[in-house]
């Protein structure tokens, strides 16, 4: 059974204190009751105590282990890039603390398996940070889809198309599109929210067939992928990603489509939800989304800590997002 903090209150730390810490997740960590942000850590020290000053942050490191090994500190997020998710993932369990690491989890099935591995042999919780599962434009599409307003659902398209200014050298440090730090390209960073919340809306994909190759050799990693999947349900899906269109040809939606009626959305654009069903014709639905965007999920991870709810991303989905990933860019 994994360990608990109830009783207490969650003191974090953050690994990898970077862009994705200045407003999507660590603020949030200092707002939600019973929950604080005592450390943060970067290999480069000064950027580590300059993000601890501009955040009221107590302590700071550039040491991954001090941090890790810090007695005030019981639950830590991981923040850095990809490849160095499995290994700070088993120090941080083998300290016995709880475990929230960033989306993708890993570059590879195996490091995924490994991560879960040391979080169950330490008896550490393992959450992933997928926040779309818990933002109120997602829950209302689950609303709908569990409330059968588009009757059974048939299948589910995904198009994302983007222009090559997406991408920037990898000198620039752009590791999103290096395949040794992020484990494939924009697919892996992009494709894996669409991809995880329909795991959550649907249930697990079961089955799953992909191309991948790179057609503009701006960057070593793939830039289309093209895939088809089926759920363990009987629902069938396919999507394509491309980096590298005009801009006229750029588009981002998912379309889910019922006996009933579909559902589009965007998970990267606005944050409309557009029904349309037979009978009740066209009607959309629009949401304001919270100043960190994260804040939601983190809250569900705090109460799952603290014994009082459930947090709905964990390692074990989130490593089935990965496994879907992998095998359409093999």
């Amino acid at each position: 059974m994994n360990k608990k903090i109830a009783g207490e209150s969650i003191r974090w730390g953050i690994l990898g204190v970077g862009d994705v810490c200045e407003v999507k997740s660590a603020p949030a960590m200092q707002l939600i009751d019973d929950s604080s942000l005592v450390a943060v850590m970067r290999r480069n020290g000064d950027k580590a105590a300059d993000y601890a000053r501009r955040h009221n942050v107590p302590k700071w490191y550039d040491n991954a282990d001090q941090l890790i090994n810090d007695p005030d500190i019981n639950a830590v997020y991981i923040a850095t890039p990809p490849n160095a998710h499995a290994e700070l993932t088993r120090k941080v369990a083998e300290a016995g603390k709880p475990v929230y690491v960033e989306k993708p989890m890993a570059r590879t099935d195996e490091e995924c398996e490994m991560m879960i591995q040391a979080c169950e042999q330490h008896s550490v919780p393992l959450y992933v940070a997928y926040y779309r599962r818990c933002l109120p434009n997602f829950l209302k599409i689950k609303a709908l889809v569990d409330g059968g307003v588009l009757g059974d659902i048939r299948g589910v398209q995904i198009s994302l198309l983007k222009t090559a200014e997406l991408y920037q050298p990898v000198e620039d440090q752009n590791w999103r599109v290096d395949p040794s730090i992020a484990g494939a390209g924009y697919f892996f960073d992009l494709a894996s929210h669409q991809l995880d919340f329909l795991d959550y809306l649907l249930g697990p994909i079961a089955e799953t067939n992909g191309f991948a190759t790179n057609q503009a050799s701006a960057y070593e990693a793939e830039d289309i992928v093209s895939g088809s999947f089926a759920f363990e349900s009987g629902v069938l899906g396919m999507g394509m990603w491309c980096f590298t269109t005009a801009q006229v040809a750029t588009e981002e939606v998912t379309t889910l489509i019922g006996s009933k009626g579909t559902i589009k959305y965007q998970n990267f654009g606005d944050n409309k939800v557009i029904l349309e069903t037979d009978k009740g014709g066209r009607e959309v639905f629009e949401f304001e989304m919270p100043k960190h965007i994260q804040q939601p999920l983190i809250q569900t991870v705090v109460d799952d800590l603290l014994g009082r709810g459930t947090c709905p991303s964990t390692g074990v989905s989130a490593a089935r997002t990965n496994r879907v990933m992998s095998k359409m860019v093999i």
